[in-house]
């Protein structure tokens, strides 16, 4: 009787170790938007991005200049013109603004878009690198560093996957 306790002990000691150090050791973490923005790929798709905002932004700022002087005109003219002629020319100023709003509005839609496509393409191409990787290391779980409270250092495995990133992915197609 007195053996079968110990052996029963012993069998608790070692399934409790056993499991501690499964639940401990097989999940890991990933800063995913740190993966993102320090890739090379992920870098160059941030830079396309930005530089296209900057663009579209400084071309929509030109056109409102001009439209806001437009305004100055009309009405700087306003007593020299018959009310139907200023009305005409104001609904006209109107309209371009309109325009330019959609065109505004459609331009931040587009960069949403690409910006969204990266990070899909970013995500299709990481999948495998971090199976792969979750597979040569005998990983059972990786979780997103932003759904985790709080964990040990040694658990967040994101620099050597920008790493493996960097070696197999170079780009982001964001046409």
């Amino acid at each position: 009787m007195k053996n079968l306790i110990y052996i029963f002990t012993f069998i608790l000691i070692l399934f409790f170790s056993v499991q501690k150090n499964l639940l401990a050791s097989d999940i890991y973490f990933i800063d995913y938007s740190k993966v993102m923005n320090e890739s090379i790929a992920g870098k160059k798709a941030q830079d396309n991005l930005k530089k296209l905002l900057t663009n579209s932004n400084k071309k929509f700022n030109e056109t409102a200049k001009k439209l806001k002087e437009e305004e100055n005109k009309i009405i700087s003219q306003k007593n020299a013109l018959s009310k139907e002629e200023y009305k005409k020319k104001a609904d006209a100023l109107r309209k371009k603004v309109f325009e330019l709003n959609k065109q505004r509005e459609q331009s931040i839609k587009e960069v949403a878009s690409k910006r969204k496509k990266a990070g899909d393409e970013m995500l299709k191409n990481l999948n495998p690198i971090l199976g792969n990787y979750m597979k040569d290391n005998n990983i059972a779980v990786v979780i997103d560093k932003k759904n985790v409270l709080m964990g040990d250092k040694k658990f967040e495995i994101t620099s050597q996957i920008i790493e493996i990133l960097n070696k197999e992915f170079k780009s982001i197609n964001l046409n």
